[in-house]
């Protein structure tokens, strides 16, 4: 039996972040109970008793901004198609502006186990800025509630590079968070997507981004203050408390295999990448029409090559860097010789350190992780 990820789309929302570039609807709400009906008919499609279910993600989009009735029906629809591992990781993406107690309860109670919440950044005026709909006090009550009902793994998404953003805005989130004794931290840098609200708002000098050198100060605070608090950093953009790293998007970097359900979804099985359409009157109607299968591209058949190229820039992203015995066992050959005119250069240039267990990235290769993958294609 093979262990496999199962990602789930919800792309409703309450309202658009002025950066998200995310497949999303904040004005869709009539579609949502047809929505999650050709979602569990999907579910139901490709169902699969030769998988063995080890992670679950509920993103979006809000999931927390649909009923929690769909959620429950959504992971008893997986539940019924698939081998659902007993002690699978069960996460869902939430708002603090779109939950409440009760909810959080129905979640708990229903096997979600894990819980991400989007508050990026402490100041509220950087909030508003965002377009988030939720204050800094909206999610303090929202952790409080989720520790109440039981929830003891909780990441929590922070943003740094944001406009106006200044060092003191990321200390002062940090430090509200390792208070609250968070066991999962992600410190993302903010990307300027094109055609976003933001980059407008960029264009038109409305906000200002801090320069380049700023932002990496920001990130390397971030990363000390984290350390120096119990976290591990095992991911370019994550810490968690010992035990508490994020299984599902761990076994992605991994290299494992992951079906993708909703608008959007992107699954990897066997070598094969294919993704959903984006078009969600598209979606329901092909699967309502039994015509799924017009819902699915296929973006790329890999090569053994491919696979091996993948793996490797794959395992930049962790800091634990690349195991040559995985990397043996999943391809019967040794990295330091399929790669070794590679990794000569980069010994000579500094940006990566090997001995016999792994190639690591340097704390200098961090920040030049494009050019080192670079090498290896």
């Amino acid at each position: 039996m093979k262990d496999i990820g199962i990602y789930v789309h919800i792309p409703f929302c309450k309202q658009k972040c002025n950066y998200c570039d995310f497949t999303s609807f904040c004005n869709k709400d009539d579609l949502i109970e047809e929505y999650i009906k050709a979602l569990k008919n999907e579910i139901k499609e490709r169902n699969n008793f030769d998988y063995n279910v080890k992670t679950i993600y509920i993103g979006g989009g809000t999931p927390s901004f649909i009923k929690p009735s769909y959620i429950k029906e959504i992971l008893a629809e997986i539940e019924k198609n698939f081998n659902l591992s007993e002690d699978a990781e069960i996460s869902m993406e939430l708002n603090p502006g779109t939950t409440n107690k009760k909810n959080l309860d129905l979640y708990f109670k229903m096997g979600i186990n894990r819980l991400s919440i989007g508050l990026q950044s402490s100041n509220d005026e950087l909030l508003q800025m965002l377009g988030r709909i939720h204050k800094y006090k909206d999610f303090e009550d929202v952790i409080k509630k989720a520790k109440e009902v039981g929830f003891e793994n909780i990441n929590v998404d922070t943003m740094l590079g944001l406009p106006n953003q200044t060092i003191y805005d990321v200390e002062d989130t940090l430090n509200k968070l390792i208070a609250f004794d968070i066991q999962h931290i992600s410190v993302y840098s903010l990307i300027v997507e094109p055609d976003t609200k933001l980059e407008t708002m960029i264009e038109k000098k409305q906000v200002v981004l801090p320069d380049d050198e700023m932002e990496r100060y920001m990130y390397w605070y971030a990363k000390r203050k984290l350390e120096d608090n119990g976290y591990w950093h095992y991911e370019i953009s994550n810490f968690a408390k010992i035990g508490y790293k994020c299984k599902h998007n761990a076994d992605c970097w991994n290299q494992g295999e992951y079906l993708g359900f909703g608008i959007s979804g992107a699954s990897y099985e066997n070598g094969l990448r294919y993704i959903n359409t984006s078009n969600i009157e598209n979606y329901i109607r092909n699967i309502k029409n039994n015509e799924s299968f017009k819902n699915i591209k296929i973006e790329e058949k890999q090569t053994k090559k491919m696979m091996m190229n993948e793996f490797m820039l794959l395992g930049l992203r962790k800091l634990n860097g690349v195991s040559i015995k995985s990397f043996e066992i999943k391809f019967n050959k040794n990295p330091l010789e399929v790669y070794s005119r590679q990794i000569e250069k980069l010994l000579q240039e500094d940006l990566i350190k090997v001995n016999d267990l792994t190639i690591r990235l340097s704390k200098k290769g961090l920040d030049l992780a494009n050019i080192v993958w670079k090498e290896f294609v």
